[in-house]
């Protein structure tokens, strides 16, 4: 089984970035070493990285290898700074080169990181639509951090990683990619 980290931040070395890795080891932790031993593989894919292939018409290895690892991942964890009350173009830009129905019978768990408490509601309302649209299997809740949690932020993933491992702990016995 496979984890794929993927960021959505223009900013390579961003918050989100460190928001969206110990996101993963949170939930990892919460999964408990059946869910570590079954996530063999962890990969991060940062976007910013890849942002000037991503929207290149010329082909890009790098770009090629990032839509190989989200199309075969079991478990992605999938981070965006809010930008205008949802996830970043760059995000959109990426997720849009995957083909309909690419993350069929994976977990995708949204994350996005917001300086504003009115734009929780993006991570159900704009985020989880996407992945569903690209066939993943969404557990619920999807993660919003506000920056003003930052300072707590192992517990807040803690928490979260809490009440969601129990729902891909039961995707990944039933073998979601299998």
């Amino acid at each position: 089984m496979t984890i794929l980290t993927v960021v959505g931040n223009p900013r390579a070395g961003s918050r989100t970035y460190g928001v969206a890795v110990g996101a993963t080891d949170a939930l990892v932790t919460a999964l408990g070493d059946a869910g570590a031993r079954d996530l063999g593989s962890r990969e991060v894919v940062d976007l910013a990285a890849l942002a000037p292939a991503l929207l290149s018409p010329t082909p890009s290895s790098g770009v090629e290898v990032a839509l190989e690892l989200a199309a075969t991942a079991d478990v992605l964890v999938l981070a965006s700074p809010t930008y205008k009350g949802t996830y970043t173009g760059l995000l959109k830009a990426f997720l849009d080169r995957l083909p309909s129905g690419a993350l069929s019978g994976a977990a995708a768990l949204p994350l996005l990181v917001m300086g504003d408490p009115r734009h929780a509601l993006a991570v159900e309302v704009h985020f989880r639509p996407l992945l569903v649209e690209l066939g993943a299997f969404v557990p619920t809740p999807g993660l919003a951090v506000l920056e003003s949690q930052l300072g707590d932020l192992d517990g807040v993933l803690g928490a979260w990683a809490d009440r969601v491992a129990p729902q891909v702990g039961v995707a990944l016995r039933e073998g979601v990619r299998a």
